[in-house]
C-alpha cells in the first residue's frame, strides 16, 4: 500500500514563535489531511462550464463570431419547475467551527480590508481595452497583480460585493465598499494520485501546485485599489481527534491506496457563482447546491504580518504561512497553503431533488430533476432574493439549455441559521428561451452568469475565446403557460464574461452598476485574452436594449 499524503512527516525547520519560547504542551502527533471523513457530497465532472467540452476540441475549430443574433422562443415551454430547486440544510458545522474559533486568531473584515497586500490596476491604468465589444461602454476597470493575470491555477468565475452583503452598502467602519471575486484552482490534480506518482505533495521536487487547493476569495478594496486571497477551508476532525481544516473539494474522503472509481483523487468545486449577504458568504458548489461561509469567522494564521516567525495560536501552537505545499493541522502546526487567511464552512445547503440520470460528461442538461448551481446573484429591487441557475451546453446533447430559480432570501438564511434537515424554497423557476441561434448554434446556452433587475433577467453568455454575449428577457405569458421570453438583442461584452453582481448605488447616491468579470489569461490559447473586472452603467444596459 502506498504511504499516506503527508503521514508522518514533520514541518520544516523554522524560526521560533518568539526568542525563548517552550515548545508547544500538546502531544506530538504526526496527522494528515488524507485521514478524514466522507462528507457525502457528489463529485462534479471535469470540464464544468467549459465551452469547449465536445464540440469544440481547440479555439481554432470554433465558427466565426458574429455581432448579433435572432432570439425567440419555442413553442413549447421548456419546464422549469421551483420544486426541482429545493434546497436542505446539511448536518450543522457550527461545533467544529466554534472548535477552529478556539484553535486560531481571527480577523475582521474591515481590518483586513485596511491591511489588503496586493496593488490592482484601475481605470485607463488598465491599458488596451481590446477584450470589449462595441455596443457597451465600460465605466469602471480593475485588473490584477501580473502573477493574478496570468496563473494557470488560479481561475476567477464568481463576482458578489458589498452592496449585495448590505442595503445601505456600509461594512463596518470601512470606507473600501469590497468587491470579492472567487477563483477556482483549475489545474485541479487532487489531493494525491498514486497511479499518477503524486502521493507525495510536500515532497521537495513537488510544485506548490500538486495539492488541489479548492477555492480562494478575493477582497478588493475599491478606496484603496488593494486586495488581499483568502482560502475558504472544510472543517473537519482528523485522525488524532484533533480539530483541523482542508481546502474546499467537491467530494472529501480517504485515499490512501491506487486511484480507482471508489477511491480518486478529490475535484475541487467551480465556484462559478457567489453572494455576499449579511453575514454570509454562499458559494455555488455545482453538484450539491450552496457552501456557506460566515465573515465573522476569518481566521487569520499571521497575526504580525511577518510570514518569517512562526505564530503562536490560541491552541499551544503555531501557525505557518511560508509553506504552500501543506493545509490544515499537521505534526501540530497550522498550515493554509501559505494564505494568511482562511475562511471556514459553516453550512450546506443540498438540493434535494434526485440527480438527473443522463449524461453530464460534456456539460449536459436535463429539463425537471436536479438542477446545477453554476451561478448565483442577487435581486435587491424588491423582495430580496437569491437567483441561481445553469451552465448547459446543448451542442453534447441533454434535454435542457438551462434553468434558472429565485429563493427569498429570508428563506436561505433560516436554513443556515435554523437545524439539520430546514429547507429553502425557491417562489419561481424558468427553463431559458429557446429557438434562437447565434454563430450556427443555440444562443440560449454557455450560460455563465445571471441577475435579475426592475424585472428583467440578464444573462452572460461565454464563446470561447471571444466576445460573450449579455442578454435579456421578461417573464410572459405564452400559450397559458408564464416562462422567459428572450429580447431579440444579444449585446457584445468581453472576452470570457462570467458571474454578474448588480450594485445599486443607493447607499452612496451613485447610479447602479453591473459588474462582471473576465476570465480567461492572455496566453498561447488567447493572445488577446485578458483578466479584469469592470462595470456596465445598468442605465445604458436597459437603454440598448430597448434603442
Amino acid at each position: 500500500m502506498a504511504v499516506v499524503l503527508v503521514s508522518g512527516l514533520a514541518p520544516a525547520p523554522r524560526a521560533s514563535a518568539s526568542a525563548g519560547s517552550k515548545p508547544p504542551a500538546a502531544v506530538m502527533v504526526a496527522e494528515s489531511t488524507e485521514d478524514m471523513p466522507h462528507d457525502g457530497f457528489e463529485d462534479e465532472p471535469e470540464g464544468e462550464q467549459d465551452d469547449f467540452a465536445g464540440t469544440y476540441a481547440t479555439p481554432s475549430a470554433q465558427p466565426t463570431p458574429s455581432t448579433s443574433g435572432s432570439a425567440g422562443i419555442h413553442a413549447t415551454p421548456i419546464p422549469g419547475r421551483a420544486s426541482d430547486f429545493q434546497l436542505i440544510a446539511g448536518t450543522s458545522l457550527t461545533a467544529l467551527v466554534n472548535q477552529l474559533d478556539t484553535a486560531l486568531p481571527k480577523q475582521g473584515l474591515t481590518d483586513l480590508m485596511e491591511q489588503a497586500n496586493r496593488e490592482a490596476d484601475w481605470e485607463g491604468v488598465c491599458g488596451s481595452t481590446g477584450i470589449y465589444g462595441p455596443d457597451l461602454a465600460v465605466n469602471h476597470r480593475v485588473c490584477w497583480q501580473s502573477d493574478d493575470a496570468t496563473s494557470a491555477e488560479w481561475v476567477p468565475q464568481a463576482i458578489t460585493g458589498v452592496s449585495d452583503a448590505q442595503e445601505d452598502e456600509d461594512w463596518g467602519t470601512s470606507n473600501s465598499d469590497p468587491i470579492a471575486v472567487a477563483s477556482y484552482d483549475a489545474e485541479n490534480p487532487g489531493r494525491s494520485d498514486y497511479e499518477a506518482g503524486r502521493e507525495n505533495c510536500v515532497q521537495t521536487t513537488a510544485s506548490d501546485a500538486c495539492n488541489e487547493k479548492g477555492v480562494r476569495v478575493t477582497f478588493f478594496n475599491t478606496a484603496t485599489q488593494m486586495y488581499r486571497h483568502v482560502l475558504l477551508v472544510w472543517p473537519y476532525i482528523n485522525s488524532a481527534n484533533h480539530i483541523s481544516f482542508d481546502g474546499l473539494h467537491a467530494r472529501e474522503g480517504t485515499c490512501t491506496s491506487s486511484v480507482t472509481t471508489s477511491c480518486r483523487a478529490q475535484n475541487g468545486i467551480h465556484a462559478g457563482g457567489m453572494v455576499w449577504y449579511g453575514d454570509y458568504l454562499y458559494v455555488a458548489d455545482t453538484a450539491n447546491g450552496m457552501r456557506v461561509f460566515d465573515l465573522r469567522r476569518i481566521m487569520d494564521l499571521n497575526p504580525d504580518n511577518d510570514a518569517d516567525v512562526n505564530d503562536p495560536t490560541p491552541d499551544g501552537l503555531v501557525s505557518d504561512v511560508l509553506d504552500k505545499k501543506r493545509v490544515g493541522r499537521q505534526s501540530n502546526v497550522w498550515y493554509s497553503f501559505g494564505y494568511r487567511y482562511v475562511m471556514p464552512q459553516v453550512a450546506t445547503l443540498r438540493f434535494t431533488a434526485r440527480k438527473a440520470t443522463g449524461d453530464s460528461s460534456g456539460n449536459q442538461c436535463y429539463a425537471t430533476a436536479r438542477p446545477k448551481a453554476s451561478y448565483v446573484s442577487l435581486d435587491r429591487t424588491g423582495t430580496d432574493h437569491l437567483v441561481l441557475g445553469e451552465y448547459c451546453n446543448t451542442n453534447n446533447g441533454g434535454t435542457s439549455s438551462g434553468r434558472v430559480g429565485a429563493y427569498p432570501m429570508t428563506s436561505l438564511t433560516a436554513a443556515v441559521e435554523g437545524a439539520t434537515g430546514t429547507t429553502a424554497s425557491a417562489d419561481m423557476a424558468f427553463g431559458l428561451p429557446t429557438g434562437a441561434t447565434f454563430n450556427g448554434e443555440a444562443l440560449w446556452h454557455k450560460i455563465q452568469g445571471a441577475t435579475r433587475y426592475e424585472g428583467k433577467w440578464y444573462f452572460h453568455r461565454s464563446n470561447g475565446y471571444d466576445n460573450g454575449r449579455l442578454l435579456q428577457a421578461a417573464v410572459t405569458l405564452v400559450d397559458g403557460t408564464t416562462q422567459l421570453a428572450g429580447n431579440a438583442k444579444a449585446l457584445q461584452s468581453s472576452f470570457g464574461p462570467e458571474d454578474m453582481y448588480l450594485a445599486h448605488g443607493r447607499g452612496d447616491g451613485l447610479a447602479p452598476q453591473l459588474w462582471s468579470l473576465s476570465e480567461h489569461a492572455q496566453g498561447s490559447k488567447c493572445s488577446l485574452c485578458k483578466r479584469e473586472l469592470y462595470s456596465y452603467n445598468m442605465s445604458e444596459v436597459i437603454s440598448d436594449f430597448t434603442s
